[in-house]
C-alpha cells in the first residue's frame, strides 16, 4: 500500500490558493482513477483506490498546513508503513509555475507542511513538487503562496493537473522519471 498526501489548507476560502495545489492534484487523481468516496479519517479526508496493481490511500490533512505531519503520521502508523510508501504533493516556490518534479528526501525549503511531516516522519519520503514560481522578493512570498491562481493561469493549471492525474500510474509503479517526462509532454501538447 502507498499513501499519497496532498498538502493544503481546509475550507472553501483556501480552495484556489497556490498553497492548495496538492489538494487539487489529489482530487484530480481520485476522479480520473475512480477512487472510493471521501471518508473522514486520520484527522483528514481519505479516499481509497487502485492505480494499476497498486493500492493507494489518498490523504488530505484537515489540520491546516503547519500540522500536516500529525495527520500523515497517524495514517502511516495505522498501516505500519515506512517513508518509502509515502508520496507528498506540494507547492514549490523554487520551480517555475506548472513545472512538476519528483524527488526523494531533501530539505523543506521553508515549506511548513513539509517541515511538519519531516518532524513526524523524517525527510526520506517522495515529493511531487508542483511549481508555483517565486514572486521575486521574500516579502511577497506569503501573499503569493496564499493567493488564488489568476484567471489567466486557469488553463495551464487544468492542463498540469490533468497531466498529473493521467500519468499517476508511473508514480504508482515507482517510475518517477517516466512520470516527469510524460507530464511535461502532455503540457506541451
Amino acid at each position: 500500500m502507498q499513501i499519497w498526501v496532498g498538502l493544503g489548507n481546509p475550507g472553501p476560502k483556501y480552495a484556489l490558493h497556490r498553497h492548495n495545489v496538492g489538494f487539487m492534484a489529489l482530487d484530480v487523481i481520485a476522479d480520473l482513477h475512480g477512487f472510493a468516496p471521501v471518508q473522514k479519517k486520520f484527522t483528514g479526508w481519505v479516499q481509497e483506490g487502485r492505480i494499476g496493481s497498486a493500492k493507494i490511500l489518498l490523504l488530505k490533512p484537515a489540520t491546516f498546513m503547519n500540522e500536516s505531519g500529525r495527520s500523515v503520521g497517524e495514517a502511516m502508523r495505522f498501516y505500519k508503513l515506512g517513508p518509502e510508501a509515502l508520496t507528498v504533493f506540494h507547492d514549490e516556490l523554487d520551480l517555475a509555475p506548472f513545472k512538476v518534479k519528483v524527488k526523494r528526501g531533501g530539505g523543506t525549503a521553508g515549506h511548513n507542511g513539509l517541515r511538519s511531516i519531516d518532524r513526524h516522519l523524517g525527510p526520506d519520503f517522495r515529493r511531487v513538487r508542483i511549481g508555483i514560481g517565486h514572486p521575486g522578493h521574500k516579502d511577497r512570498v506569503t501573499g503569493h503562496v496564499l493567493g488564488n491562481y489568476a484567471k489567466a493561469e486557469m488553463d495551464d493549471l487544468a492542463t498540469m493537473l490533468g497531466a498529473i492525474g493521467n500519468e499517476a500510474r508511473w508514480l504508482a509503479e515507482g517510475d518517477d522519471a517516466r512520470f516527469m517526462s510524460d507530464v511535461a509532454l502532455r503540457q506541451q501538447g
